[in-house]
């Protein structure tokens, strides 16, 4: 095995010993949430489903490419290739709109109430199921190229003049103008929730910058503390906390994509295509540890589960002595 698939093997592997379990562990906390509490709140539906999205992204693309790096797994034929290609960028584009979602919601939280947002927010919370079938319909529908131009390079033909090397994959578009639109496409989508919830997320943190100042105003004159908003502090942080790992991630994926369409070298070479896929599912591998570190309903959950499972063992232990 080459050194260079040795190492591609390595770093997928890591984003999948990483991704899949952090996921799992938030998914299976929010359904024990959704099962003792009849109900989920808008702000936590969104997080679900991103948990949901983000281990279907790691599945799907650092899972796969894990197993086929180290050949232990066949399945990159042409059929192989349009599934994967059509599940994984369907589901990063999804994973991209729900974290803007997200910052949306959480920014539309901090309106007062009785305001014209705040019935905004109520009215996003109330259609939540029919936002998340529209977001669904449209990166489907933004992701059909991956069917109509991606192939097995079993078929041991050379990209044409327009196509793109995966590795085990070429995306072969039949001229420039196709290519060029579904680069600009892909990255419409990118942009254009990055600079909302990145605009969303500054608006979030001249709020908390606020509010501290005048808890520190509060505190000064003697008075007590607004002990009622830590929880949404909490929330907007970790929002925010988010939104810089998406920006930080997925901008450097699209730089790469970008750097691909402009330097007409580098699509025959699956090295940056490597690295635009890593990026790209890194954000999907890391953002259940920021949601299981700041999320205090995730933590109180498997807390729960934590000490009723110690409660077994020690009930275990006692029967047999």
């Amino acid at each position: 095995m080459a050194s260079e698939v040795f190492v591609r093997g390595m770093l997928f592997l890591f984003l999948t010993v990483v991704g899949i379990p952090g996921n799992a562990t938030v998914i299976v906390a929010f359904l024990l949430l959704l099962y003792q509490e009849k109900r989920l709140l808008a702000a936590d539906a969104i997080l679900l489903h991103l948990a949901c999205v983000n281990l279907l992204v790691v599945v799907v693309r650092a899972l796969t490419e894990t197993l086929a790096s180290f050949r232990l797994v066949d399945i990159f034929g042409d059929t192989g290739c349009k599934s994967v290609i059509f599940i994984y960028r369907a589901t990063r584009g999804l994973s991209i709109w729900l974290t803007f979602l997200l910052s949306t919601y959480q920014c539309l939280s901090i309106a007062p109430p009785g305001s014209s947002w705040a019935s905004v927010r109520a009215l996003l919370g109330h259609y939540l199921a029919f936002v998340f079938l529209f977001l669904w319909v449209l990166n489907a529908c933004m992701t059909t190229a991956a069917i109509l131009f991606s192939f097995s390079t079993k078929n041991e033909t050379s990209p044409i003049d327009n196509g793109i090397n995966v590795q085990f994959c070429y995306l072969n578009f039949p001229s420039k103008l196709s290519r060029d639109a579904n680069g600009a496409i892909q990255v419409g989508r990118d942009v254009v929730p990055m600079a909302l919830m990145t605009l969303a997320s500054l608006i979030i943190l001249v709020f908390l910058y606020k509010h501290s100042q005048q808890v520190k105003g509060l505190r000064s004159s003697g008075g007590g503390g607004a002990g009622n908003s830590g929880a949404e502090q909490r929330a907007a942080k970790a929002v925010v906390a988010l939104v810089t790992l998406y920006v930080v991630f997925y901008g450097a994926d699209n730089g790469l994509w970008v750097y691909t369409l402009t330097v007409k070298k580098t699509m025959s070479s699956s090295l940056i295509s490597d690295l635009r896929l890593f990026f790209g599912s890194l954000y999907a591998a890391l953002s259940p540890l920021v949601i299981i570190a700041s999320n205090r309903k995730v933590n109180s959950r498997l807390g729960c589960v934590a000490h009723e499972k110690s409660a077994v063992e020690k009930i275990k232990n006692l029967s047999s002595m």
